[in-house]
C-alpha cells in the first residue's frame, strides 16, 4: 500500500477518505467559505498539501454534482499535481469560473482526486495505420 504524507491547513477541515466505500476516488472539500459572482474566476482552497509517492501524480476533477450545486466549472478541466509539488506551502486548490452567483462553504465537497502512476516512456514511430476505419472524429453518433 502506498503512503501519502499529508498536511492539513487547520483542524476544521474534514480528513480525507475514500468516497463512502463506493469508489477509489477521494473527495476534496473547500477549506474556507468562498463567494463568487457570475463571471468571476477564483480558487477554491482544499486546505491540504501532500507528498505523493515517487512516480505518481494526482488527477483532480469536479464531482458530478459540482456544477448543479454550485454553478462553477473547473477552468483547467483536469488538474494534475505531480510528486514535485510537495513544499510546506504547496496547497492544493481548484481554479474555477462561476457561471452564476454562488457561495461555497467550508467542508462542501467540491472535487475529487485519485493518484496514478506516471506514463511509461514511449517512442513515436511513423507508419501506416491498419485498424478498422471508424469514420473520424465525432462519428460515434448520439444514440
Amino acid at each position: 500500500m502506498e503512503k501519502i504524507i499529508i498536511k492539513y491547513k487547520n483542524e476544521e477541515i474534514e480528513r480525507l477518505r475514500y468516497i463512502d466505500g463506493k469508489s477509489d476516488w477521494i473527495d476534496l472539500r473547500a477549506s474556507e467559505d468562498v463567494e463568487l459572482k457570475a463571471g468571476e474566476h477564483g480558487f477554491i482552497p482544499f486546505g491540504v498539501a501532500m507528498k505523493l509517492p515517487e512516480g505518481y501524480e494526482a488527477h483532480i476533477v469536479p464531482r458530478s454534482s459540482t456544477y448543479r450545486n454550485f454553478g462553477i466549472i473547473q477552468t483547467n478541466h483536469m488538474g494534475v499535481i505531480d510528486e514535485s509539488y510537495c513544499g510546506p506551502n504547496d496547497w492544493w486548490m481548484l481554479p474555477v469560473l462561476a457561471m452564476r452567483d454562488t457561495v461555497i462553504h467550508k467542508n462542501d465537497r467540491i472535487a475529487q482526486f485519485r493518484i496514478m502512476k506516471h506514463q511509461p516512456p514511449i517512442e513515436f514511430v511513423e507508419g501506416e495505420l491498419t485498424g478498422d476505419d471508424r469514420g473520424g472524429f465525432g462519428s460515434t453518433g448520439v444514440k
